[in-house]
């Protein structure tokens, strides 16, 4: 006799009948904000590298990880939702990653707030619209971990739901997933030359230790 076996991991849930149409594409569409939102972060801090000169500090560079491993959240999350292989379990473990990231994140970027609270510290590095950037990199994890809270508040109503393959939707979420892993290349490559052979960060860089390395400096 045939049966009904559906498991609840299963693309296709029970509750799926109760999710709202136009809140699943939003938060589809809001994972690719967060990814997107963290690649032009670190964009900004390599303009700050490169344009002016200014060479991460160990605890920048912990940032940065931070902002990889949150959005690795936010890109599982699309993978699965563009496979048609999402559920509500799988949601959450995208979420969890990414609000577990963002608060070892927040964690460095508090830390070294803290090392330059008192009056008179100018501060590591420029300014950026009058603020540092580990105070930005804070600001922005605090918004992930707020975001997080209310898409798995949502989660009864609203799973993230893939566009139709081959429309322009899926051609931009493609395009947002090829551009963050670049960004996240180019700060493999960029760690590579800061650090060179040595085991750990200069604490206060001033060159690319790879460079000196190789050219006996």
């Amino acid at each position: 006799m045939a049966t009904d076996t559906q498991t609840p991991d299963s693309p296709v849930e029970a509750h799926e009948d109760e999710r709202n149409p136009l809140l699943s594409a939003l938060v589809y569409w809001g994972a690719h904000a967060w990814m997107l939102g963290y690649t032009v972060v670190m964009l900004m801090a390599f303009s700050v590298q490169f344009l002016q000169g200014e060479y991460p500090c160990p605890l920048c560079m912990l940032q940065r990880y931070g902002m990889i491993l949150s959005t690795l959240g936010a890109m599982w999350i699309i993978m699965q939702a563009r496979r048609g292989e999402l559920t509500t379990g799988r949601y959450a473990q995208g979420l969890g990653l990414g609000v577990l990231a963002a608060a070892t994140g927040t964690s460095v970027s508090v830390r070294q707030i803290l090392l330059h609270i008192l009056p008179g510290d100018q501060g590591y590095g420029s300014k950026v619209l009058g603020m540092h950037l580990y105070t930005w990199a804070d600001i922005t994890f605090a918004i992930v971990i707020v975001y997080v809270a209310v898409a798995l508040i949502l989660t009864t109503k609203a799973v993230p739901v893939a566009p139709t393959k081959g429309s322009v939707g899926w051609k931009i979420s493609t395009g947002v997933v090829w551009l963050f892993l670049l960004v996240v290349a180019a700060n493999v490559v960029a760690i590579i030359f800061l650090e060179g052979f040595a085991w750990v960060l200069p604490d206060d860089p001033t060159s690319y230790n790879l460079i000196d390395q190789l050219t006996g400096k």
